[in-house]
């Protein structure tokens, strides 16, 4: 048994696919289904998409994928997603968590958790998805972040 893939409902393909190529994320492949009247996007970290750790048919080792329910025929809303009681978050290991957090804030994405130990961050996808972001090795408490609080909840 192995790991696939982390399936997250979104409202706003074009703004979670911009929120996860912050992340570094790439878009794999993409499906869709008129009959069924949703869109998969699949992304995976670069070192998921690597040669010698994709799987045998050549898909990344491990992917999100970006699940997305078309509004109905009928004009009716679009499903709209609060959160599942059961979901916790997504992780991803990062070269350099000042950086990283750097590159969203830039982009108004808001740090809920920053790294102000050096290692461990908490933000948001456009949908509310908790994504943790882990530095790979530790790096020493830096300003602004040591002193940065909470915002919010992750």
């Amino acid at each position: 048994m192995h790991y696939l893939h982390t399936m997250i409902r979104v409202t706003d393909p074009d703004a979670s696919i911009r929120f996860f190529e912050l992340l570094g994320l790439k878009e794999t492949r993409r499906m869709e289904s008129e009959k069924g009247r949703f869109t998969l996007i699949f992304l995976a970290a670069p070192g998921d998409i690597a040669a010698d750790t994709s799987e045998a048919d050549g898909r990344p080792r491990a992917e999100v994928e970006l699940t997305y329910n078309w509004p109905p025929e009928d004009g009716s809303p679009a499903e709209t997603y609060t959160g599942g009681r059961n979901f916790g978050h997504l992780a991803y290991r990062v070269e350099n968590i000042y950086e990283t957090c750097q590159r969203l804030m830039d982009a108004g994405i808001t740090i809920n958790r920053p790294p102000r130990d050096g290692h461990m961050a908490f933000v948001r996808s456009p949908d509310g998805i908790s994504v943790e972001l882990l530095q790979d090795g530790h790096l020493e408490p830096a300003e602004p972040w040591a002193s940065m609080p909470n915002t919010g909840v992750w």
